[in-house]
């Protein structure tokens, strides 16, 4: 079983990953990396995730809890869904299966 700190590590980087390359994409390049959108949506999900009281924590879209706002869970499937067609389209699928499998 994995640890809640190594989880909540890789969760972040791939998290990252893909907001950066959606704000790239829709928002254009920043001096540090994220608009003020994506920034605020990145730190809330990072807060979100460090909190999750469920041990495992299950995939959000598959979690009973469903702690973010409706808003903030739109946003993050829109960045998710984007990033990751964005990775399957120039043959990152390392990537998606970092996605697929840890998350």
């Amino acid at each position: 079983m994995k640890s809640k700190e190594s989880r909540i590590t890789k969760d972040a980087k791939i998290l990252k990953k893909f907001v950066h390359v959606y704000c790239k994409k829709h928002h254009g390049m920043y001096p540090e990396k994220y608009c003020p959108d994506c920034k605020r949506v990145l730190e809330y999900a990072l807060q979100k995730d460090e909190k999750c009281p469920l041990n495992p924590k299950p995939k959000c879209k598959e979690c009973h809890i469903h702690c973010y706002t409706p808003e903030m869970r739109q946003a993050v499937k829109d960045i998710m869904r984007f990033s990751g067609m964005h990775f399957v389209k120039r043959g990152r699928l390392d990537w998606l299966f970092r996605y697929i499998f840890i998350l």
